[in-house]
């Protein structure tokens, strides 16, 4: 019943349009002074202090500013020039060259937002001149984002991983194969569309401009590899690995390529700070929440509910898919992750679901929360760049949400696919 309340006071002041980690925060203490009184209210700023302090978290701003370097000194033009370099030939093969760049760019940024909104300002007018209908083009930039970001680095990882005490490196290694396959079946998607609709061919195949593209974008592919090298190498840790990211960065972007001056770093510092603002103060907000529902056994009760209900992981996995596709519809990915996941997973170890496991089910339905109204963060920034209406461009995006349910299926009921590597690598 404490949790039914909460969860009501909580949507009503979202639909008045008080912010996210304001109402948690507010519904949290309006629940701690109604069950234990005013008493308990200096320990309000201890909690939030604990809750936002957590090392891990250092990973977010830090991978937030290396894509907003990558951005603004010429990193993502040179890639996206190399993939229609090697994609263009194909019938849509500028759709392809934007799901690819999308999946390279968010193993920089690990934020689906901030990949529509460097990535979306290039290539959405870009398919636009040559003749892509705008919702197709927004459509494509918005849902190849959100698959991408279960490629690591993946800032929902590093949350659930914080919020579920699971191995992040584990979670980035885990999200690897999914990753791949969600893209590859965009890209069919996209080439479907294209026979379908007669989209244009961009440029006829040329070795030599492969060659010169490739060269232009040497030094920016190496950027995955200094980052990802490190961390699944166990050289550095997934923060350590963020930090070293924006490192690189800045080397290739400022020193190397010589198109990052303080203007572009003076923006990318203010985008990467206000980002990084919104996510914490959610974790500061949740963990006021965490430690009342901890407090009055809320998660514990939920566990015994449903496994008074069916013991069975997979019948459980089908429930908690329907609950965290309902949450995405109303929460951010980032506020989902840090509200119910520490109140699940009891019930996740209790019927013996690997947490990592779990952590790539979660991601991938709040990925499609992301593109499903009325919250919808990154498909409303795509259509915003692409100045296109919502409801038109939902019409073309369900087939690509369809990719993302597939892989969502295929990862929770065929669990190898995404643990293969986890268990080769680390266990």
């Amino acid at each position: 019943m404490t949790l039914v309340l909460m969860l009501i006071g909580l949507i009503a002041l979202i639909l008045i349009n008080v912010p996210i980690a304001i109402a948690l925060a507010s519904v949290a203490v309006v629940a701690m002074v109604a069950t234990g009184g005013v008493d308990l209210l200096p320990n309000v700023a201890l909690v939030m202090y604990d809750g936002a302090t957590k090392f891990p978290l250092l990973a977010i701003p830090m991978f937030i500013l290396a894509g907003a370097i990558m951005n603004s000194s010429g990193i993502s033009r040179r890639l996206i020039a190399f993939a229609s370099a090697l994609l263009g030939f194909i019938r849509g093969g500028l759709a392809m060259v934007n799901i690819a760049a999308s999946m390279f760019f968010a193993e920089i940024s690990g934020s689906a937002v901030a990949d529509v909104a460097a990535l979306g300002s290039i290539l959405i007018p870009a398919m636009k001149r040559k003749g892509y209908p705008t919702p197709f083009a927004a459509a494509v930039t918005s849902s190849s984002a959100t698959i991408a970001v279960i490629i690591p680095p993946s800032i929902p990882m590093i949350l659930y991983a914080v919020m579920s005490d699971s191995s992040v490196v584990q979670l980035f290694v885990a999200g690897i194969i999914p990753g791949i396959i969600g893209g590859v079946g965009m890209m069919a998607v996209s080439y479907w569309f294209a026979r379908r609709c007669n989209y244009p061919v961009e440029e006829i195949f040329q070795l030599r401009r492969l060659w010169v593209t490739f060269k232009d974008a040497a030094w920016a592919f190496l950027l995955p590899f200094i980052i990802l090298g490190g961390i699944f190498g166990g050289i550095v840790t997934a923060t350590e690995g963020a930090g070293l990211a924006v490192v690189a960065a800045l080397v290739i972007g400022g020193v190397i390529y010589r198109e990052l001056d303080w203007r572009h770093l003076h923006d990318a510092i203010i985008e990467g700070g206000v980002q990084t603002a919104v996510v914490m103060l959610l974790v500061a907000a949740s963990a006021l929440v965490g430690v009342y529902l901890t407090e009055q056994q809320v998660p514990q009760k939920l566990a015994a509910t449903i496994l008074s209900l069916t013991e069975n992981r997979y019948a459980v996995l089908a429930l908690l898919n329907v609950f965290f596709l309902v949450i995405g519809l109303f929460l951010h990915s980032a506020a989902a992750i840090i509200l119910v996941v520490p109140i699940v997973m009891p019930l996740v170890h209790a019927v013996g679901i690997d947490p990592v496991h779990f952590g790539l089910v979660v991601t991938l339905n709040l990925g499609i929360g992301q593109q499903t109204p009325p919250v919808a963060s990154v498909l409303i920034t795509a259509c915003a760049v692409a100045k296109a209406n919502i409801w038109d461009v939902s019409k073309v995006n369900i087939y690509f949400i369809g990719v993302i349910a597939a892989v969502l299926l295929l990862v929770t009921y065929v669990p190898i696919v995404p643990m293969a590597l986890v268990e080769l690598f680390y266990r």
